[in-house]
């Protein structure tokens, strides 16, 4: 399936995270596993290109359409899941779409890490900043977008880097790494920026990949290592040279953990 890479604007002048600068605090995930706790550095590498995939048809466009207006009642920012049984018994391009996923990620020497996780269909309506720390420190996030370009960035607040999000976009990176999904070159996330075709909804497919310790260092060139606060901690949280932290969900900027 040919691919082409993703060209992201300029990083815009934010304050960038240690890894992505080699200088300034570092941004750490903390949690537990197996009874252990573990700490290792949040990852700013990401890999994105565009995949040439087909249009999904209108009569499924409008099913999710349906969904995102009457059965879930998201508001601007949301995230949620959408089901699968339509798309899987009557849009068999879809198993294309995850084909093309497969063979990117073998690619980059990941495509075994495919096999061992099932993919989840999701929409949103742009998204308000924030990390998934909480639930999958272990994991990387792929994410296949499957909607037409409606004017809206993939956006990394911590580091500046963002990407158009347009079907084909597919994007592998650290979900403990602050990312929001916002207006083009918006400054940050704002609901009276979004476009029509935003509030309808972006859908994608998203895959939670969980690699052993040795692929976590030779991909992304992240340690994990025993976490000297030892368990009994919260189960997982992003400290930013040493001290807990959140970020803020319209502005991407780091605020004290309460």
């Amino acid at each position: 399936m040919p691919c082409t890479p993703l060209t992201a604007p300029e990083p815009e002048p934010r304050t960038p995270c240690a890894e992505a600068s080699g200088a300034g605090p570092l941004l750490s995930a903390h949690f537990e596993q197996d009874g252990q706790r573990w700490r290792r550095p949040v990852s700013a590498r990401l890999h994105a290109t565009h995949l040439n995939l087909p249009a999904p048809p209108a009569w499924l466009q409008a099913d999710w359409a349906r969904s995102v207006q009457h059965d879930l009642a998201l508001a601007p920012g949301d995230v949620e899941v959408l089901p699968w049984g339509q798309m899987r018994r009557r849009w068999v391009e879809h198993r294309q779409c995850q084909a093309a996923v497969a063979q990117w990620l073998s690619g980059l020497g990941l495509g075994e890490l495919l096999a061992d996780s099932t993919a989840t269909l999701m929409v949103c309506l742009g998204a308000r900043y924030h990390h998934d720390a909480e639930q999958y420190s272990e994991a990387l996030f792929c994410n296949l977008f499957l909607s037409d370009d409606a004017g809206l960035d993939l956006h990394f607040p911590a580091t500046g880097q963002r990407l158009p999000v347009q079907r084909g976009a597919v994007v592998l990176f650290d979900p403990s790494q602050p990312h929001g999904v916002v207006a083009r070159h918006a400054a940050g996330f704002e609901p009276a920026t979004l476009s029509a075709e935003a509030l309808a909804g972006q859908v994608f497919m998203s895959w939670e990949l969980r690699p052993d310790p040795a692929l976590w260092r030779r991909w992304l060139g992240v340690l994990m290592e025993p976490d000297p606060a030892g368990p009994g901690q919260p189960e997982a949280a992003l400290q930013l040279g040493g001290t807990p932290v959140r970020v803020c969900p319209d502005s991407g900027v780091w605020r004290p953990a309460m």
